[in-house]
């Protein structure tokens, strides 16, 4: 499914072919994301992805990086998370050299001019404001905090306003140089493209460099925060909840586990919160559950968005669905369903060359090992009903459990009274 070269002093690169595909993705994934930061440096790692489409030696603009991708009809951009950076692009496979050039410029010599910089910080702190007006992403930066702290895990990761407007040149640049090297870049390959043409353009790319990159802090003991974080939104007219429990690293032995229980939990249209929550009672709109998985530590997290009015009930629901994954076994049709439901997922997703780029890559640069469709098909078989409640049971207790609310302020009473879990 895939092959892999460490370059000297250079990338990782990683690819995978699709005979036939007419399109080709990159992905190159910089190994430095906002866990690395101090506190003083909070939002660096965010600003430093914002920067490089600023302009670099070959493509002095804005306007000149953007066009070089998608005057050929293809499509990019980047994400900053707590451990990684990811540059993606995606292009007729005949434009694969223009895509590598524009990654390796992007990453390996980017301006970071000081006017740019200056002027940049007004757009991040309206995407900051942007998040804290929005109550569905107000209610995640709050989770994030009661689960991992005020730590580098629990910041969010864009930073903060003042922070943003006070975070020195000097400290991108020097980010930059320390973490930016080529020996500490991904780069993974998928479409119609033989591994070596896909090496051969990625040293050219992005030539070679080393450095040393500082480690980051042990994750601190889960759950870190406040066990309840409610937030008055005077204006609002949906409350906004997000409950959940720490859960597994991203490479722990019970992880496939962990992703079957998630999928009977709330992934998905057939899922428990999806048929009871939404369908049958009608509680919310909106309502799943989701995995967030570090190094050292993760959690489960269920969100949803609910009549005000109707908030305790929701959160007793959510609660409810809870225990019964841990004091009942799943049944064995259920099951089914939800195995078929991810492999199914996985399977089609692996006949896009984006997604197919983003799987390697980021097991790449992430996880102990890079597993095969069919490695990961068979993890996801082997996961028994006794496995899951084995796991529910070692996760959710009352005293893993955290919540956050957004809603008007005579919503919010008694609700921290209610984090209980039913007997």
């Amino acid at each position: 499914m895939f092959e892999r070269t460490a370059l000297p002093e250079g990338p990782r690169v990683i690819s995978a072919r699709l005979p036939g595909a007419r399109s080709v993705s990159i992905a190159a994934y910089v190994l430095a994301g906002s866990r690395l930061e101090t506190p003083e440096e909070a939002g660096v790692a965010h600003f430093m992805e914002h920067i490089t489409f600023k302009g670099t030696k070959r493509f002095p603009s804005t306007r000149a990086i953007s066009e070089a991708i998608e005057g050929v009809g293809g499509s990019f951009n980047a994400a900053t998370d707590r451990e990684s950076t990811v540059y993606w692009v995606r292009v007729p496979r005949r434009e694969a050299t223009r895509a590598m050039d524009v990654v390796g410029e992007l990453i390996v010599r980017p301006n970071l001019d000081e006017a740019e910089i200056d002027g940049e910080r007004a757009v991040i702190v309206e995407e900051i404001r942007s998040y804290l007006d929005d109550p569905a992403e107000y209610a995640q930066i709050l989770f994030q905090q009661g689960m991992f702290g005020t730590g580098s895990l629990g910041r969010e990761i864009c930073g903060d306003e003042d922070g943003i407007r006070a975070l020195p040149s000097d400290t991108i640049r020097s980010f930059w140089r320390t973490m930016y090297r080529p020996a500490n870049t991904v780069i993974a390959v998928a479409g119609d493209l033989g591994h070596d043409e896909a090496v051969e353009l990625a040293a050219a790319a992005f030539g070679t460099g080393n450095g040393v990159v500082p480690g980051f802090s042990a994750a601190p003991a889960l759950p870190a925060g406040e066990r309840a974080l409610l937030r008055a939104r005077r204006d609002s007219t949906q409350a906004q909840l997000i409950v959940g429990v720490p859960a597994l690293r991203r490479d722990h032995p019970d992880a496939w586990t962990l992703a079957v229980l998630n999928g009977v939990l709330g992934d998905g249209m057939s899922s428990r919160l999806f048929l009871s929550v939404r369908e049958a009672q009608g509680l919310a709109y909106d309502v799943s559950s989701g995995l967030v998985d570090y190094a050292d530590a993760g959690s489960l997290e269920v969100s949803a968005g609910v009549d005000p009015e109707r908030l305790k009930a929701a959160l007793d629901a959510v609660l409810v669905e809870l225990a019964r994954l841990r004091d009942e076994l799943v049944p064995a049709d259920e099951l089914a369903k939800t195995k078929a439901y991810l492999s199914g997922g996985l399977e089609l997703r692996m006949d896009e060359t984006r997604h197919l780029a983003s799987w390697i890559g980021g097991q790449e640069a992430l996880h102990d090992r890079v597993l095969t469709l069919d490695e990961a098909l068979a993890c996801v078989t082997a996961v028994g009903a006794e496995d899951v409640q084995r796991l529910a049971r070692e996760l959710i207790t009352d005293d893993g459990l955290r919540l956050a609310v957004v809603a008007p302020a005579r919503y919010l009473r008694g609700l921290e009274r209610r984090l209980t879990l039913p007997a």
